[in-house]
């Protein structure tokens, strides 16, 4: 009788410690938006120190991450925004244009979005349609504006 006892004891200690194992790690787990932003952030910090070669392989699998979520959670306009944003630094302009123009159908005055869009209409030579997008940004009074503003004036360098 003790062995039979001590024996289902131990099952339900096995099967208690993996279930507690196995909902604390589901938790701790990022989704496919979040590491792609993580990504996206140490992209940029590679191009600022002229690492490149670094910086796009981030991009690149932060894109592959960035479709991979679009499809589970389609209609997202802030991964609309990163998809366009990820393209534009691969160099695929036609694809990131597309990313972007979806986003704004879901969210015209997103702020990311319409800046990202101006500088690659600025990199394109498209300097009518960046002023579009500085319009729209006008009102926000948020930084999105300034940089925009700045690229399209020639006073600050875009990255492309």
């Amino acid at each position: 009788m003790k062995k039979i006892f001590l024996s289902l004891f131990l099952i339900f200690i096995i099967i208690s410690s993996s279930y507690a194992a196995s909902s604390s790690s589901s938790s701790k787990t990022k989704s496919n938006y979040d590491k792609a932003v993580k990504l996206i952030k140490a992209a940029k910090k590679y191009e600022k120190k002229e690492k490149n070669e670094k910086a796009s392989k981030r991009y690149k699998k932060a894109y592959e991450l960035l479709v991979i979520s679009n499809k589970k959670i389609p209609n997202k306009a802030d991964t609309l925004n990163y998809l366009g944003f990820t393209s534009r630094k691969l160099g695929y302009y036609e694809r990131s244009e597309n990313y972007y123009l979806e986003g704004l159908a879901l969210e015209p005055n997103h702020k990311g979005i319409n800046e990202y869009l101006g500088e690659l209409y600025v990199a394109t030579y498209r300097t009518d349609l960046a002023k579009e997008r500085l319009e729209i940004l006008k009102g926000c009074n948020c930084e999105e504006y300034q940089e925009l503003k700045e690229i399209i004036n020639g006073t600050k360098k875009s990255k492309y």
